[in-house]
């Protein structure tokens, strides 16, 4: 990222040829009047609609210059020495006539030691252009300048509603400006815009939908996902020792100092028996942390052209960084990560830039990647250090079994009070949450076909009808489970 000081830089060392890679052409161009105010040169803009103008001075420009190559010719033949501001010069490059004065203008061949400064979004050069021209990018606004942002949007609403003032609550603006990091001062202006034209008020409901516009500004892939759901830690049942070690974390990963030694958390591994909660988990961990959750779909990263998967997997994490403070949700990872021998070393490649990311990324982006069977997982994701921590999701007990049924009962609008719990509890021993779950929706359906309310004896006839996955794959739940006996922490 660039900012005055370095452009002054380059400028005062007589640098011929600047690419500005940006959409915010304004912004560029208010940067080099900083940056003229200490280089004392001449500034001038080139567009095709006005030719070339000067902007550090008021002049009658009676040339000609709308031509590209016209425009060009004047600046070779001008001695004394200037910036000279390209914009959406891109289409005109590629003409053999334009190069060659550009060519002319960078070897100082005629005129003064100019630099000439291309400004347009994602601009391409001819290879010989290339090699002399240095590439600049937009420093992204910080903190203070995101918050004059929003604070100017809140001025103009103002101003067009008859003075009325925006309601502002503290807590939702230091949110809002944290979740407009990241983007440029344009769609941050966009967002803030949006936020406060709704209601004329910044509040914290405002937050949800600032973030999910934000998700859908930089996921030009389509492999991440932006998953809202209002399910906190409370409403998981069990899980203890994973519940206190994401709140003894969960201050330092909002931002609090940390003692001299103490790096910020970076993600777990949920491991466990299928149905058990391990994607709720994910999705609470989001909501107590209060950070959007994006949902990384292995399935959409690979594709059958070359380099594409791996491209689709950077750009993914380059988002969630951009996103940051957010949780990555990296679902069922041994069926993206399983290493194969077919195909030409893209599984192996993917890993790769996954472990070099985990290793490397510095912003506040925590993983929590979920998984049911670890034989499929590659032994570099398992080593320590990889992941905070390795927890496991076993079937829940009876304690556990009882809490689950209340939250499943309760979240149908049923009261858990008309039900035995225990015996229900009892009947479901080596049941998971979601199997729990099901039941209780067959014996709804028992019910709904006997236009009756729902009773005891469905739910108990529905888990008499079922078998549970523990029983249908004994061998393989009681293996994965001795696998996790002394390896993982439960959960």
């Amino acid at each position: 990222m660039t900012d005055h000081r370095d452009i002054t830089s380059l400028v005062r060392a007589n640098t011929p040829l600047l690419v500005f890679d940006t959409a915010e052409e304004r912004r560029a161009v208010e940067l080099f009047r900083k940056v003229v105010a200490e280089v004392w040169r001449p500034l001038f803009q080139w567009t095709i609609a006005d030719g070339l103008t000067r902007l550090d001075m008021d002049l009658d420009n009676s040339d000609k210059t709308s031509e590209p190559g016209a425009a060009l010719r004047v600046i070779r033949e001008t001695n004394e020495r200037g910036i000279y501001l390209l914009l959406d010069f891109q289409p005109f490059i590629e003409d053999p006539v334009n190069q060659r004065l550009m060519r002319d203008i960078i070897q100082r061949v005629k005129g003064g030691a100019h630099t000439v400064v291309m400004i347009g979004p994602e601009q391409t050069l001819p290879d010989h252009l290339e090699r002399a021209a240095t590439r600049l990018q937009m420093k992204l606004p910080d903190d203070a300048e995101l918050e004059r942002i929003v604070r100017d949007e809140a001025f103009k609403w103002s101003r067009h509603n008859d003075g009325r003032r925006v309601k502002v609550s503290r807590k939702a603006l230091t949110m809002l400006v944290k979740n407009l990091r990241g983007l440029s001062s344009r769609d941050a202006r966009k967002l803030a815009r949006n936020a406060i034209y709704n209601d004329g008020a910044i509040m914290e409901c405002d937050i949800p939908g600032a973030m999910q516009a934000k998700f859908e500004l930089l996921n030009a892939s389509g492999v991440l996902h932006y998953e809202y759901e209002p399910v906190g830690l409370d409403d998981i049942a069990g899980m203890d020792r994973l519940k206190a070690w994401l709140k003894l974390r969960q201050p330092i990963f909002d931002g609090a100092k940390p003692p001299p030694g103490l790096t910020p958390p970076r993600g777990i591994l949920l491991l466990g028996v299928q149905g058990c909660g391990k994607s709720m988990a994910a999705k609470a961990v989001a909501a107590g942390f209060g950070v959007p959750l994006l949902r990384l779909d292995f399935g959409s990263i690979y594709n059958k052209y070359h380099g594409e998967s791996e491209r689709n997997l950077r750009q993914s994490l380059e988002t969630a960084s951009i996103m940051s403070p957010c949780i990555l949700w990296m679902d069922e990872i041994e069926k993206g990560l399983a290493i194969t021998s077919s195909d030409g070393g893209v599984s192996k490649r993917i890993l790769g830039t996954l472990l070099t990311w985990m290793a490397e990324h510095k912003t506040s982006v925590f993983m929590v990647a979920t998984a049911n069977d670890v034989s499929a997982l590659p032994p570099e994701l398992l080593r320590k250090g990889r992941f905070d921590e390795i927890f496991f999701v076993d079937l829940p007990n009876l304690q556990e079994r009882q809490a689950i049924t209340a939250i499943h009962l309760r979240n149908r609008e049923l009261n858990p009070d008309d039900f035995d719990l225990a015996a229900i509890a009892e009947g479901t021993d080596g049941w998971s949450g979601a199997e729990i779950e099901q039941a209780i929706v067959q014996a709804l359906y028992a019910a709904y076909a006997d236009s009756r309310p729902m009773r005891q004896q469905d739910l108990v006839a529905a888990i008499m009808a079922s078998v549970p996955l523990s029983v249908t794959m004994r061998e393989h739940v009681e293996q994965l489970r001795q696998w996790a006996s002394g390896r993982t922490v439960p959960a």
